[in-house]
């Protein structure tokens, strides 16, 4: 089975204590997301897991864990967020500089299949218009060159949650956000195409196959491939199958949403942010549940 910790929260970020202690343990339990009733036990001993897949923004805090997961002999890959946008968009996310450096720290450690960069999602606004993104993708491309293989990226997804905090927060700093048709759309993916591939990396699509370009495939963010060369083996793909957009492997994720503090008010993880940074005031390290539901 492989856990994916996690894209609902920031687990490396803000949990990693709690995840320790969960492979310690044996097991972490967690609240079916859709019927908020049924209480699951995940297998986390090393018989169970043939990897974890985790996703942040933050791999600082978590550095220590890595070793300690290596040391158990649990095989991992880090899908690894840096987008830089401004403080109005990402409230609480480190500086760019810092995340490339410790992106980097991570490939020198662990070797440049272990890390995958995600400049994900893209999202226009009056902040972050096209020549942003333009430049700001090749000055974060030029930075990472070498240290990656593979860059992910995607489109803001405008779900009813994402559009109320995108409302609230344009409000009150002053900014607009726009989603743009799907030709404009892969045109600036055109240009990203063919910066990745100058800076040495592939430029895949996260869930979004109807805006490939030449050059782009779909993403695989849980990547059999990957997996494999990191691990040193094939691994068992166990566990809830990907929706029909998605072309990962089938995965266990043992995050919760509405827990992370990270502040991204383009985030379909999170519905209220007030709500998260409580539940992240409220967690408890020792707990069986990231989140323990009361």
């Amino acid at each position: 089975m492989i856990i994916s910790a996690s894209y609902k929260t920031d687990i490396p970020a803000f949990y990693g204590e709690w995840l320790l202690n969960r492979v310690q343990a044996g097991f972490c339990r967690m609240v079916n997301p859709y019927n908020r009733k049924q209480v699951v036990r995940v297998p986390l001993g090393r018989d169970d897991v043939d990897a974890f897949v985790f996703w942040t923004r933050n791999i600082r805090p978590f550095f220590g864990g890595l070793e300690t997961l290596r040391g158990l002999g649990y095989p991992f890959t880090v899908q690894f967020t840096i987008t830089g946008y401004p403080a109005e968009l990402e409230t609480s996310v480190i500086p760019p500089r810092r995340a490339v450096d410790d992106f980097r720290k991570l490939a020198e450690i662990y070797g440049p299949r272990v890390a995958v960069w995600r400049y994900d999602p893209i999202l226009l606004s009056s902040l972050t218009d096209f020549h942003f993104h333009r430049r700001n993708f090749e000055t974060l491309s030029r930075l990472l060159a070498g240290a990656t293989d593979e860059v992910v990226v995607s489109w803001t997804q405008f779900y009813r949650k994402t559009r109320r905090n995108l409302a609230a927060a344009s409000t009150s700093g002053d900014f607009t956000a726009d989603d743009p048709d799907d030709e404009v759309k892969r045109s600036l993916l055109a240009e990203f195409q063919a910066i990745a591939t100058d800076c040495g990396m592939a430029l895949t699509i996260c869930s979004q196959p109807g805006l490939l370009v030449d050059g782009t495939v779909e993403a695989r963010c849980i990547d059999g491939a990957r997996l494999r060369d990191v691990a040193g083996r094939d691994v068992t793909p166990r566990g809830k199958a990907p929706r029909p957009t998605c072309q990962c492997l089938p995965s266990r994720d043992i995050g919760e949403y509405d827990t992370c503090p990270h502040g991204c008010i383009y985030c379909y993880a999170v519905a209220s942010a007030p709500k998260a940074a409580e539940r992240y005031r409220r967690h408890d390290p020792a707990a069986e549940f990231l989140f323990t539901p009361r």
